[in-house]
C-alpha cells in the first residue's frame, strides 16, 4: 500500500480534558455510580506511533481512583498500519458484486463501498461475507435486521471507511479493525497500570473488541454507549473514566443511551 501524507496537526490544547467534546456528555449514570469520562486530546496518531507512548504521553499520571482508559479501536489499527488510502485498495468482482446489496446506516460508511467490503474480504474470508449477505438477504424481507454483521463478526463490522466529517487524512481512508484488540487492551494495561478497554463506538453504540482482564465487556459497552468521544475532528481517541461522588439531592445524570439505532 502506499503511504498516507499526514497534515500537520492544527494548534490546540493536547491531554485530559475537564469539559466534554461538542454536543457530548461528560457525566454518566449506570447503575446507581456517577461516572466521569475525560477525553484525552492528542496529536494526529498515524503508523508511526507507539499506542502505549501516546496513552503515556496524553493520558497520564493517572489519579490513583481511575476505573479504567478507554482507548478507540481506529487508533490502535492504525498505529498497526491498517488503515490505507481508497486509492490504493483494488476491489474484487465479488466485492462490487456485494456492495449493491448493502444498506448504508446513518453512523458512517461501513461495507457500503467496494473497497470497504473487499477489506472485509480479505479480513474474515469470502466464504463468511457471502454467507452473511445470503442469510441477511433472506431475512430482511421479514424484519429482521443486523445479521450481517453478526455473521460477519466483529472484525468485518469494525472496519471503518471514509465519511466527510472524519479527520484527514483519515477521511480518504478505510481502516481494519485491531488486529489483536485483547492483546492491544492487556499491554497498554500493563504498561500504565490500569484496566484498558479497546472500544469501537460510534453514534449507534458500542462494542468493547479488547479488554484486560477484570474488565466487564457489558459494562463498557453500557458505559460508551452514546458515544462519548465523538468520530470527527474531535482528535480525541483516548478516554479517563471516573467515579464521581454526586451531591446528594442533585438528580444523577443520564444513563448513556444510543444516539442512532442501527438499520
Amino acid at each position: 500500500m502506499e503511504p498516507m501524507p499526514v497534515p500537520e496537526p492544527a494548534d490546540r490544547p493536547m491531554g485530559i480534558l475537564a469539559e466534554p467534546n461538542p454536543d457530548r456528555s461528560l457525566h454518566a449514570t449506570l447503575d446507581g455510580t456517577v461516572y466521569a469520562r475525560h477525553p484525552v486530546r492528542t496529536h494526529l496518531v498515524t503508523d508511526a506511533d507507539n499506542p502505549l507512548e501516546v496513552v503515556r504521553r496524553y493520558a497520564t499520571p493517572l489519579a490513583p481512583d481511575t476505573v479504567g482508559v478507554a482507548v478507540s479501536e481506529r487508533m490502535i489499527a492504525i498505529t498497526e498500519g491498517r488503515s490505507y488510502p481508497m486509492s490504493s485498495i483494488r476491489p474484487g468482482r465479488l466485492a462490487r458484486f456485494l456492495v449493491r446489496f448493502v444498506t448504508r446506516p446513518g453512523y458512517g460508511i461501513g461495507l457500503g463501498t467496494a473497497e470497504t467490503m473487499q477489506l472485509a474480504i480479505g479480513e474474515v474470508g469470502a466464504p463468511r461475507i457471502l454467507l452473511a449477505a445470503i442469510v441477511s438477504g433472506l431475512t430482511k424481507p421479514f424484519g429482521l435486521h443486523g445479521l450481517f454483521y453478526r455473521i460477519a463478526g466483529r472484525q468485518a463490522a469494525a472496519i471503518d471507511g471514509p465519511t466527510s466529517y472524519t479527520i484527514a487524512p483519515y477521511n480518504q481512508a478505510a481502516t481494519l479493525g485491531p488486529k489483536h484488540p485483547d492483546r492491544a487492551a492487556g499491554e497498554l494495561s500493563r504498561g500504565i497500570g490500569f484496566p484498558v478497554a479497546v472500544i469501537d463506538a460510534n453514534d449507534a453504540g458500542c462494542n468493547a473488541l479488547g479488554l484486560s482482564p477484570g474488565l466487564d465487556r457489558r459494562f463498557v459497552e453500557r458505559l460508551f454507549a452514546d458515544n462519548p468521544l465523538g468520530q470527527a475532528g474531535e482528535q480525541t481517541p483516548i478516554c479517563i473514566v471516573l467515579r464521581v461522588p454526586w451531591p446528594q439531592g442533585e438528580a444523577l445524570p443520564a444513563e448513556p443511551k444510543r444516539r442512532l439505532t442501527p438499520p
